[in-house]
């Protein structure tokens, strides 16, 4: 793939970028060592201070940010102002939090003194998707940097502009010159990096083939990765749900970032009781919604990123008719305008046991299931690959402890949407890979946790 800023919403291009060269790389790799050297040795107060003020930079420049976003990968401007703040409050809680979770922890030993420093390891490589192309970054550089570490993005070829800006922003906050920098880089040249004695470990979101090749060549090298991949989130709905709720939250779920999010809801699993009220709902508030201009106010679905993902969306579409399912709303690219387009789509009597039912839609699209009760939903629930999140909803007290204990997730939330917060660790299961992000589980995954013995 080139790299380049190709308007989704237009399928102009914009912009392209040379791709770094070996000895550019190189480079890059020497200055990162070389900054971490001394980096390393920065107080929690420096860096505080430094994220902090990459914090303040993301709140007052929001809106040129936000506009990169949209103009680079087509998310609604709204939601992408809002994704900016988000990684303004991941900044801030790091600053706050870190030297709490870093702080030496005491054990009591046959030695006079014993405790557990953690201690940073040095390059770390993040390679970054482009559907949320600021916030997957700054989750990761805001626990990274704070525990000592500095940072190489390899982020997605089509959101460049978004990659630099970020490394930008970062010089901008006062981070040393090498603390973090982007790789202009194609995805054939991450193995090489991790071979490299200067990159210590690595983090990935992205697909499960992605994850797969950058674990097979960490692995090589015995370097640690934190994987976080695709999901096919179960969205539960039993019988005592609040059915209005749960629609509106459903839809929601469903169409954020243009149905482009790892933790989106994609299998509906509704009660058979209240199921034909609830087919009702959604595709009433499905045909309600507007497809359009991104950067519009009133837009409230915009362009897939790329054409190569409209085209594997309407394929999984078109294979999901032909094994059984009936297509309620949408189901076709529009045609009637250029851009990478797909309506809100709805499909169901999909067979539980076909293989696409088990596939993760990248998209705007809605797999209704029907079941007889909370024990075919928890079995359908996890009958995929995927152990990302799960959204549930009941009032019954008795269901909600079953659904937690039951649904094999990273994530189950009751009543809600499933959603990161840099409060709680995030990360799943089976191919939706391993290691945690966020929270202080996040800030451990990139450390030495070193045992000191005193005697």
């Amino acid at each position: 793939m080139a790299i380049a800023t190709i308007n989704p919403a237009t399928g102009e291009t914009l912009k392209t970028f040379e791709p770094l060269n070996d000895a550019e790389i190189n480079a890059k790799l020497d200055l990162a060592n070389q900054t971490f050297e001394k980096y390393r040795q920065t107080s929690f107060s420096e860096r505080s201070h430094a994220l902090q003020k990459a914090a303040d930079i993301l709140e007052q420049d929001k809106a040129e940010f936000a506009k990169l976003m949209t103009l680079e990968m087509g998310k609604p401007f709204k939601a992408a102002i809002a994704e900016v703040e988000k990684c303004a409050v991941v900044c801030r809680y790091y600053a706050e939090h870190a030297p709490g979770f870093l702080a030496d922890v005491s054990v009591k030993t046959d030695a006079s003194q014993s405790f557990i420093r953690y201690q940073p390891m040095g390059a770390i490589l993040a390679v970054m998707p482009w559907n949320f192309p600021f916030w997957q970054v700054f989750r990761f550089a805001a626990p990274a940097l704070m525990a000592g570490n500095v940072g190489l993005l390899k982020h997605a070829s089509n959101v460049p502009q978004c990659a630099l800006a970020i490394e930008n922003i970062i010089r901008r906050a006062g981070f040393p010159e090498g603390a973090f920098q982007t790789l202009l880089i194609g995805a054939a040249k991450v193995a090489d990096l991790m071979a490299d004695d200067r990159v210590k470990a690595a983090t990935l979101t992205g697909s499960e083939p992605a994850g797969a090749s950058l674990a097979a060549a960490a692995g090589k090298q015995i370097k640690k990765t934190v994987l976080e991949l695709g999901g096919s989130d179960p969205f539960i709905v039993l019988e005592s749900a609040d059915l209005e709720t749960a629609v509106v939250t459903a839809t929601t779920a469903r169409m954020l970032n243009n149905g482009q999010s790892c933790i989106a809801a994609k299998r509906f699993i509704v009660a058979e009781a209240i199921a034909d009220k609830f087919e009702k709902l959604l595709l009433e508030k499905f045909e309600a919604l507007k497809v359009g201009d991104p950067m519009q106010p009133d837009t409230d679905l915009g362009p897939l990123a790329t054409p190569g993902i409209l085209q594997d969306l309407d394929q999984q579409v078109q294979a999901a008719t032909k094994s059984g399912g009936k297509v309620l709303t949408g189901g076709h690219p529009l045609s009637d305008r250029s851009g990478n387009f797909y309506p809100p789509t709805i499909i169901i009597d999909i067979p539980p046991e076909a293989p696409i039912a088990k596939e993760e839609f990248f998209g705007p699209v809605a797999l209704l299931f029907r079941v007889p009760d909370i024990d075919a939903a928890i079995k359908l629930a996890n009958d995929i690959p995927f152990g990302l999140g799960a959204s549930a909803w009941t009032t019954n007290n008795q269901e909600s402890d079953r659904l937690v204990e039951k649904i094999e997730a990273g994530a189950v939330f009751i009543n809600g949407m499933v959603k990161s917060d840099p409060r709680l660790p995030f990360g799943g299961i089976k191919r939706s890979g391993y290691g945690r992000e966020l929270s202080i589980q996040g800030i451990h995954e990139f450390v030495n946790l070193k045992t000191v013995w005193v005697k």
